[in-house]
């Protein structure tokens, strides 16, 4: 570096809140580099809401697709970098939350929509469309993120009775309640 730039002045600008950098290269050109001041109490910390989706995603993904996700998400960390496997890593640690390991003996207690749409023998459309109407409990931390299941929700007598709509009803089968009443009555 020493051999193509001569020297580096740096100023304050208080009124545009910047960092001027003044660069005098070796040839005689001078160039100027403006770089914005962090505030007074200004963090670069990473968002609650980004920590709290990252717990939900370690009960079914590893760093790194978690970090895929956040990515696919438009989420930056802190500092307004992309996620990468390790930087997953370190929020995980420094928020003391436990890394995804697969179960030992293949039974996951979490599972993402396909594998719950399979173990209850629907479509993923048909648990997804459930899932958003609130018929089965399910947990989406992310817009375009997967969903999460708990394996022990989906033994309830709710799940149960969307199998039973879709083997009913093959055409619609995440449609409307069938206890749900009609709005135009026959008055024949």
């Amino acid at each position: 570096m020493r051999t193509v730039i001569l020297e580096v002045v740096a100023d304050i600008d208080d009124s545009a809140s910047e960092i001027v950098l003044l660069i005098h290269w070796i040839g005689g050109v001078h160039t100027e580099l403006r770089l914005t001041k962090r505030r007074r109490g200004q963090r670069n910390s990473t968002a609650p809401e980004i920590i709290a989706a990252v717990r939900y995603l370690t009960l079914i993904a590893s760093d790194d697709l978690i970090a895929g996700i956040l990515n696919r998400n438009g989420l930056l960390t802190g500092h307004g970098n992309r996620w990468t496997r390790e930087r997953v890593t370190a929020l995980r640690s420094h928020h003391k939350i436990p890394v995804f390991r697969p179960a030992p003996n293949g039974i996951e207690p979490w599972l993402n929509l396909t594998n719950a749409a399979r173990l209850l023998g629907v479509t993923t459309k048909t648990l997804r469309l459930a899932a958003e109407a609130g018929h089965i409990q399910g947990i989406h931390p992310l817009p375009d993120g997967p969903w999460i299941f708990d394996r022990s929700e989906l033994g309830h007598p709710a799940a149960q009775r969307l199998v039973h709509r879709a083997r009913q009803n093959p055409k619609y089968p995440a449609g409307s309640d069938p206890d749900q009443k009609d709005l135009l009555t026959s008055t024949a």
